[in-house]
């Protein structure tokens, strides 16, 4: 099955070329590290996932590239086409000649209603071009005004419009100490609405990945090119094709199918959290070796510990004793800082993946007691290396991972809010105070639930 990718504003146009990028850079590379059928087959499966095949032999990325600006989505365009490896489609782009300005109403209530049918139509004609559509994948900001407000009205539109498909929306969380003064309204507002009409919110943390290229990448000044690349990197690692329990012998065909059936079980919780190791700078990969219970160990614990980098892990933090539990709602005997975890999905790529002892991640004491262990953990697996790792694992979970930022930014806007800090700017365009408070209400009720876990 195939999925559309959806960028939105220059956050979203600028990781969705790195993401096809990284894909392509894996599939291109020599570095397989596996028989020559199943690199074929892992091909096979990437290509009919995120590209479509054209007479010029180039692959062409299924996407649909959205700014209110001209610039960054010209120079997206080029740069893939001067690759010469794969190409984004020149119909498949839609921008204006003024932007957002960081308002998030102007996104949502302005360009949103007032370009909805050429966007659509867009994401159509690439839907029709899929022999089996497996659903939508959305980048975007939160920070801003295009990515985050018209990113907000698209997933809705997509949500009416394909009322049956899966619909993930990659989201970039701002950096805490700010790049625009109103991005914790916009944050509140576009995370409200997503909960509404997506299936799944993905997040990455800019804080978070720049300390990755800062610590574990040794780069010295670090570019938002840098940033991208990690998060494209890590965004390969679990999109990329593996075998999962029901595929059996063949590459699982529908991976966003797959990715909310082990990951969501319940509506209220639908935050996701990615982690991935080992991430190092190139030049070092040749000179390092890494084993699998070595790999696995640090990933449970940066799973427990909510760590979210392989260094500077908490090794203090331990599961509560299994026999001391207690009902969810008096969670307040769990070991202090433990992430308490709805369900997890762990990605295994390259050699001597059906040895690995997972396990560890079964541990009932690490879930709430309202799933079972065996319904809450997932494992896929594939013998094909990613992206020059001999051995990498990725974890995806649903889990308290996002319970802090989230408070931070919610307390944070109600604070601006309570004062009635910019809400001028909001209400010209038609965002009323009422809607601030709805949004406010919903995301209060994400965060008393992820709590009481």
């Amino acid at each position: 099955m195939s999925i559309v990718t959806v960028q939105l504003g220059q956050c979203g146009n600028q990781i969705g070329h790195e993401v096809f990028n990284a894909i392509c850079g894996d599939i291109r590379g020599t570095h397989g590290l596996c028989s020559k059928k199943e690199n074929e087959s892992y091909h096979d499966a990437c290509k009919e996932r995120f590209f479509s095949e054209e007479e010029s032999e180039v692959p062409v990325a299924r996407a649909v590239l959205v700014d209110m600006e001209p610039k960054v989505i010209s120079q997206t365009l080029s740069l893939a086409a001067r690759s010469g490896y794969w190409k984004y489609d020149d119909r498949s782009h839609f921008c204006q000649k003024q932007g957002s300005g960081n308002n998030w109403a102007n996104g949502y209530s302005v360009h949103g209603p007032k370009h909805k049918e050429v966007i659509m139509n867009l994401v159509q004609k690439e839907a029709e071009k899929c022999d089996r559509l497996g659903g939508f994948f959305t980048i975007m900001s939160m920070a801003g005004g295009t990515g985050s407000g018209l990113g907000a009205f698209v997933t809705q539109g997509l949500r009416d419009a394909f009322p049956t498909s899966f619909i993930l929306n990659h989201v970039i969380w701002p950096y805490g100490t700010g790049e625009v003064i109103v991005q914790n309204y916009n944050s509140v507002l576009t995370l409200s609405h997503l909960y509404r009409s997506s299936d799944a919110l993905l997040v990455h943390e800019n804080d978070v990945v720049h300390k990755i290229c800062a610590q574990l990448m040794n780069i010295k000044q670090i570019s938002f090119r840098d940033v991208n690349q990690v998060i494209a990197h890590q965004l390969g690692s679990v999109f990329q094709p593996t075998y999962t329990a029901e595929s059996g012998l063949h590459y699982s065909r529908n991976p966003l199918g797959d990715l909310m059936e082990t990951l969501v079980p319940h509506p209220e919780f639908k935050m996701l959290g990615l982690r991935n190791i080992p991430q190092m700078p190139e030049n070092t990969l040749a000179y390092s070796t890494f084993s699998w219970p070595g790999l696995i160990k640090h990933l449970r614990q940066m799973l427990i510990a909510n760590a979210k980098m392989e260094e500077g892990i908490d090794w203090q933090i331990k599961p509560p004793h299994p026999g001391c539990s207690i009902p969810s709602s008096h969670s307040t005997n769990k070991p202090l800082h433990f992430n308490t975890s709805i369900a997890n999905l762990v990605i295994l790529r390259g050699k001597d993946t059906h040895s690995v002892d997972l396990g560890s991640f079964q541990d009932p004491s690490l879930y709430t007691s309202w799933l079972k262990p065996r319904d809450a953990f997932n494992v896929w697996k594939t013998p094909r290396a990613f992206n020059k790792y001999e051995k990498s694992a990725s974890l995806v979970s649903n889990s308290q991972f996002l319970l802090k930022p989230l408070d931070n930014v919610v307390g944070k806007a109600w604070n601006m809010f309570a004062s009635k800090a910019y809400i001028h700017q909001y209400t010209k365009f038609g965002i009323e105070e009422e809607d601030f408070l709805d949004s406010f209400t919903a995301l209060e009720q994400v965060i008393s639930s992820y709590t009481t876990l």
